[in-house]
């Protein structure tokens, strides 16, 4: 399983920024949890938002669920983190993640990740 992350950058607090995750390798993306979570300087590994493909079942931290918005496009074997409402506090490097799951779940033991992308926000 590969997957390649793209779209981190800098924003003002307010703003938004859009990170894609294009999946390959899988044999059957249906059977998967696929997720974004993400590393602040000097803290641990945190779920952000991840999908259940069988279902749509998303879960979101608490920290970004009035902003942040998980979109999985099956047609193009690519998942979506959109952000809005950007606060300084939300700088860190996400990572995309991937793994055959039935159930969901957002902790930092997926099976595949992406290189990761960095998402600076300033104030």
């Amino acid at each position: 399983v590969q997957l390649v992350e793209s779209g981190g950058g800098s924003a003002q607090a307010g703003g938004s920024l859009r990170l894609s995750c294009a999946v390959s390798g899988f044999t059957c993306f249906d059977d998967s949890v696929i997720g974004w979570l993400r590393q602040a300087a000097g803290k641990d590994r945190e779920g952000v938002s991840c999908l259940l493909s069988v279902d749509g079942s998303t879960y979101y931290s608490d920290a970004v669920k009035a902003g942040f918005t998980i979109i999985s496009d099956t047609a193009k074997n690519t998942v979506y983190l959109q952000m809005n409402n950007l606060k300084p506090e939300d700088t860190a490097v996400y990572y995309c993640a991937a793994s055959y799951s039935n159930d969901l779940y957002c902790l930092p033991d997926f099976n595949s990740w992406g290189q990761g992308t960095q998402v600076t926000v300033s104030s």
